[in-house]
């Protein structure tokens, strides 16, 4: 792997063999299976609202949030997704090459990339928050599967600060104008708490994005972050899908840790969603 402000390079796929299958044929029918309990959603799709567990835990709620696109035709899609190893200012963006799945790389649409970061000074090209990163890979193998030639922009915040979400969200509209993006926001929700505390923390973000409202989970972040591992990509991601037309927002699915492994002592909480103008 060489970084990628230096030229073509290959984010490899660190969390394969680990947070899912590691060879092409167990994970196409991993992936197969979580889509299958999904539905395609009528009317245009803007964004989803995606979990990054391991597949064996959240691999049924993102399937829900792929299955509602699996019809639609895009011509990039913008992953943006919480930093959880490193802390910086801002949106890091790896910019260049390409990333690694089973299924076959993902390649980075570098023009968008480099428009992005001429629109603003907050994103900032850097491999270093993405070698470890696997918000945005947990994302992959669905997208490898469903659009294996449709490039991709992969996005990491730092600090949740609103100024970001904001000034990210702005950007996207900008230079996202006149394309077919499908976005994606990576989070899961609230973190290790007993499936009765999870379920009102987690309640609080379903309810905002339930509603488009994003300065409603915006306000709720800033008094408890607790909430959401990813609330800042949501909240950016259903900004920028209002400004390219999204009207509209569903709940496809809600679940914890404790369906898959029964222990409802302390769960993670996961949620998937699609922004877009829906038929009524």
């Amino acid at each position: 792997m060489r970084n990628a402000d230096a030229g073509v390079a290959v984010r490899p796929a660190v969390c394969a063999g680990s947070w899912y299958p590691g060879q092409a044929g167990p994970l196409r029918a991993a992936v197969d299976e979580y889509l299958a309990g999904g539905q395609p959603i009528d009317g245009r799709v803007r964004a989803v609202v995606s979990p990054h567990a391991g597949l064996r835990y959240s691999g049924l709620i993102a399937g829900h949030a792929y299955a509602a696109v699996s019809r639609q035709h895009y011509d990039v899609v913008v992953l943006v997704g919480p930093s959880h190893f490193h802390a910086f200012d801002g949106v890091s963006m790896w910019g260049h090459g390409s990333f690694a799945t089973p299924l076959g790389a993902l390649m980075v649409d570098e023009g968008l990339g480099a428009d992005l970061r001429a629109a603003t000074s907050i994103v900032r090209g850097s491999g270093v928050a993405h070698e470890r990163e696997h918000s945005l890979e947990l994302q992959l193998p669905f997208l490898a599967h469903l659009f294996p030639d449709v490039p991709i922009l992969p996005l990491l915040i730092g600090h949740q600060e609103p100024a970001t979400h904001t000034a990210l969200a702005t950007a996207l509209v900008g230079v996202l104008r006149g394309r077919e993006p499908l976005l994606v926001a990576s989070s899961d929700l609230s973190h290790y708490q007993d499936r009765e505390t999870a379920s009102r923390l987690d309640a609080v973000v379903v309810q905002h994005v339930d509603r488009n409202d994003a300065d409603g989970l915006q306000a709720s972040l800033l008094s408890d972050p607790s909430h959401a591992c990813g609330g800042g990509p949501i909240v950016a991601v259903m900004r920028a899908a209002r400004g390219l037309g999204a009207t509209g927002a569903r709940i496809l699915r809600y679940g914890d840790s404790g369906d898959v492994t029964g222990d409802t002592r302390q769960v993670v909480g996961y949620m998937s969603a699609a922004l877009g103008e829906f038929a009524a």
